[in-house]
This record gives structure tokens, sequence and C-alpha cells, in this order.
């Protein structure tokens, strides 16, 4: 991922203006699968986050704006996203937060099942947090062979077969990922 100036000013200020979060901890808002769907809600339940990250079919470059005028945003385009999204935002993006060492593609599988797209990346060097999106079915489980924990926060949009809109929230904690919430969207 290449992050820009204003990305480093914008989680700067976020850290000068909200020091009262900030613990040697990272907190973070997951979403997928908006679909260009806007939701106030989003930036609600994000309020307590330093970052947002969005594992893919934004739907929207407005959606886009909206969150990462919210918080300092990493994002992957999905299989749905049109060509100012895939300009803006890699298929694949690989960082490290505190300790942890993730990896975020829209298409991704989960354990067991990866998607062959990214299954050299997980196989030869495995990140500890590996998160996608695509399946709109919420999934937080534990790949023993690989020692690295998948996310997957369902669909935060309306569009598609899910019965249930879904965020995550969670903490980066030195090398720890923990404290993960689902959040239920209603609507």
């Amino acid at each position: 991922m290449h992050i820009t100036k204003g990305y480093l000013e914008k989680v700067a200020t976020f850290a000068r203006n909200n020091s009262r979060y900030l613990n040697n901890m990272t907190r973070i808002g997951l979403l997928s699968d908006t679909h260009a769907c806007w939701d106030e809600k989003y930036l609600q339940h994000f309020e307590p986050c330093h970052e947002i990250w969005h594992a893919g079919d934004i739907g929207s470059a407005e959606v886009a704006d909206r969150l990462e005028a919210f918080r300092p945003l990493r994002a992957v385009y999905g299989n749905i996203d049109g060509g100012d999204l895939r300009q803006r935002f890699p298929e694949t993006s690989r960082f490290t937060v505190e300790g942890v060492d993730v990896l975020l593609k829209h298409i991704g599988g989960y354990p067991g099942h990866y998607d062959a797209s990214v299954r050299s990346q997980l196989f030869v060097h495995p990140p500890k947090l590996f998160v996608s999106g695509h399946s709109h079915i919420l999934k937080v489980q534990f790949d023993k062979a690989l020692n690295l924990l998948h996310l997957n926060p369902g669909a935060a949009g309306r569009s598609g077969f899910h019965q249930t809109r879904t965020l995550v929230r969670f903490v980066v904690d030195g090398d720890q990922v923990r404290d993960l919430e689902v959040i239920e969207l209603a609507g």
C-alpha cells in the first residue's frame, strides 16, 4: 500500500486530537461489501476507532470519501468496484499495524478454502491477520496450520443475499488482535 503524506497527516492529527483514546494500541473499524450504500451508523460505530479498513466492494467513491474524511482509510477494491476505485485502491494490501502483519484482499476465501489468487502469499509468508470480504458472511476463524487469524466482517451494505448487515471493531495491541466486537446494523 502506498501511504500518502495526507494519510500520515490525518493519523497524526487524529492522535493529537484524541489522546484520551491512545493507550499504545490501535482501534480498528472493519467493514466490507458496502456496495455504494452509505449509512451514518458507520461513523457512529467507528467513532472510537483510529483507522477504518474496507475489505472491498466499496461501490462508490462517495462511500470511500466519507469514510476517509472521518478516519484514515485502508481499503482494497472488490469485484464490483469500477475503474475509479481500482485506480485509487490496490487489489491486495499488506501492511503492519503495531506488531501485527496484515493482509487485506476482497476475494480471499477462508482457512482450508483460500482463493487461488492469495494462496501463495498466505502459504509462503503468512500474515498474523488475514482480512477478506466478498462472501457477505461474517466469519472469524483461526487457522492453526498457518498460525493466522482470519476475519471477514460480513456485508455492511444492503445489496446481496445476507439478512444481517455487520461491521467489526477490534484492537491491535502490540502483536495481539483482541477485543473483537461484531456490530449488527438495523435495516
